[in-house]
């Protein structure tokens, strides 16, 4: 928002960013202390808000404990998809303005990456984003596409830009929908502009 970032302090900085990660990193505790983790003065329904949103309620009022499950070290006890929507949860209550979203949804099924792709969409509202992915579902929307392989940049542009003109893209995206890798060293990468 025409800050220069070095004009901030390193604090400051750290809690305009938010991350939501392939591997979840969820803490020993309760499920609600996971979520509040970015914003630990949230009211109980704060809480439950944002796992509402991130499509997580359902699955923690099964829990006998409801919220205050114990998820284990790591979230142990939860699904990859269950700690998935507590990291989105958290990120959404955190409400930082800047979004960091890693290979959120590559080890998934398709039931929980259908119901994560319905938790980002209310995530990358209002907010600038960076999605990293392999999987080109997840970014096909996206205000800005940049194609990196070998670590640098093929081209940049929307998805229908980059199908019409980058011969590379258009490449990873047909090999893609045959089902076939395209390895790890060719990686798209997408931003949502706020």
């Amino acid at each position: 928002n025409g800050v220069d970032l070095r004009d901030l302090k390193l604090r400051s900085y750290r809690e305009l960013i938010g991350l939501v990660q392939q591997d979840v990193f969820l803490f020993d505790g309760t499920i609600a202390e996971n979520i509040a983790y970015g914003r630990p003065d949230a009211t109980p329904e704060q809480i439950r808000d944002a796992a509402r949103r991130a499509n997580a309620h359902a699955f923690i009022e099964q829990f006998p404990e409801g919220y205050e499950t114990i998820v284990g070290e790591r979230g142990v006890r939860l699904s990859g998809g269950q700690a998935q929507r507590v990291s989105i949860a958290r990120a959404l209550l955190a409400d930082c303005r800047i979004l960091i979203l890693d290979e959120a949804t590559s080890n998934l099924d398709s039931e929980s990456e259908q119901l994560i792709q319905s938790s980002l969409a209310e995530l990358l509202q209002d907010r600038t984003t960076f999605v990293i992915a392999h999987r080109l579902s997840t970014i096909v929307h996206a205000d800005l596409i940049v194609v990196l392989s070998a670590g640098r940049v093929v081209d940049t542009g929307t998805h229908a830009d980059l199908m019409a003109g980058c011969e590379f893209y258009r490449r990873m995206v047909e090999r893609q929908q045959r089902g076939m890798s395209f390895g790890d060293d060719a990686v798209p990468a997408a931003g949502w502009l706020e």
